[in-house]
């Protein structure tokens, strides 16, 4: 039934765990990038456009660990605010993916397209096909619900390693 309470008690520990990495990793990343700025870095606006993605993903699975362990979730709920938040995200690495996309004539750009765009894309694509799961299959649908949260902490993590070693690497 729609109405049905979800069962989350085996899910607890992982959504604290991948919430407690992604907020520990999205302050470190902050640190990171106020350390640059204060040292007066000249490349800071190529910084800020790899940084923004990467803070939405940390922030994504922030924000899908939340919304699955609201109180008295059911499954229709629960179905409502995974594929919200999961056609959000759709929209946001579908236009990453049009923007880095247009123009991007060298390899290290192109390159750059799969991190920051089409991998996030097919992540959410999971995390709505696990949210349109719910009703019918709700063991699957949260396996595809980790599974995006995971590929999405993955990929915040590659990026911000990425913007640190561009940070150290870069001379003033």
């Amino acid at each position: 039934m729609p109405g049905q309470q979800l069962r989350f008690a085996e899910w607890a520990n992982f959504y604290v765990i991948t919430s407690a990495a992604a907020a520990t990793l999205l302050g470190l990343l902050f640190v990171v990038i106020t350390l640059a700025a204060e040292r007066g870095r000249k490349d800071t606006a190529n910084i800020r456009i790899d940084l923004t993605p990467t803070v939405v993903y940390f922030s994504s699975v922030l924000l899908t660990s939340a919304l699955l362990t609201v109180p008295n979730q059911t499954r229709l709920s629960a179905l409502i605010c995974i594929c919200l938040h999961g056609i959000t995200g759709l929209g946001y690495s579908g236009f990453l993916a049009i923007r880095r996309g247009a123009g991007s004539a060298s390899y290290e750009q192109r390159r750059d397209l799969f991190p920051y765009a089409v991998i996030p894309l097919s992540a959410y694509v999971l995390m709505v096909a696990g949210g349109l799961m719910l009703l019918p299959w709700p063991p699957i649908a949260l396996d595809l619900v980790a599974a995006s949260m995971l590929m999405l902490l993955g990929i915040a993590i590659r990026n911000s390693w990425a913007i640190a070693t561009t940070i150290i690497s870069s001379q003033d």
